[in-house]
């Protein structure tokens, strides 16, 4: 079990199994969208609070994938990249986080073909998410990028940018309230404009895109 922010070892968690099992972001966007329609949500909990915020959160993620605007030291550093990945990320779409997240992770991906980006559902692989946990917590997202040809493990990153995350367990160890804890975390994505996870991956990537 690895529960860094940030982890850089050698294994093998992902497997070919995993990779064909997964799913491209245009059709995770489009599987969340028809569960729209149906009035339902992914993953195991059908309750009317992960409905609603399902729903939400698709609308973040298409407003958001039209919006942002990738760094230059980003995209400099994607054109660098020789070797090829797979980018594989835990999720559901019910997830606040993920809705900030996901929409970046897909632009990066369609900006450097040597980069290919998988979708797992956590709750459909509850064994893979517990070799990913965020100290006792099933928390997501959580990107894996592995060598394509490999799939050696090369770094793990997730659930959320590092500052967002040192607000959110603040705000644990405070017991502030569910809503309010969203909105406080809702306000730090919307101030920060994905600046900190640009930032984030842009190391990583640095640090492993031989």
């Amino acid at each position: 079990m690895r529960s860094d922010f940030y982890i850089y070892t050698n294994v093998f968690m992902i497997t070919e199994k995993e990779i064909n099992r997964a799913i491209s972001y245009e059709q995770y966007i489009n599987l969340v969208e028809e569960l729209v329609a149906q009035g339902k949500s992914t993953g195991a909990d059908q309750s009317a609070d992960y409905v609603y915020f399902n729903k939400l959160n698709l609308q973040r993620m298409l407003r958001l994938k039209k919006t942002f605007v990738l760094q230059p030291d980003l995209i400099s550093a994607l054109k660098q990249i020789k070797n090829h990945f797979v980018w594989v990320v835990l999720t559901e779409g019910w997830c606040g986080d993920a809705a900030q997240i996901i929409p970046v992770l897909a632009g990066i991906t369609e900006e450097c073909p040597n980069i290919q980006l998988k979708i797992l559902l956590r709750d459909q692989n509850l064994e893979l998410m517990d070799q990913y946990l965020s100290g006792n917590s099933r928390s997501i997202p959580k990107l894996i990028c592995v060598e394509q040809k490999t799939l050696t493990e090369k770094f793990v990153w997730g659930p959320r940018p590092a500052e967002a995350q040192t607000l959110m367990l603040a705000l644990k160890r405070q017991e502030t309230p569910s809503s309010e804890k969203s909105l406080l975390i809702q306000k730090w994505y919307n101030a920060d404009k994905t600046q900190s996870l640009q930032q984030e991956l842009l190391l990583l990537i640095q640090l492993h895109q031989q």
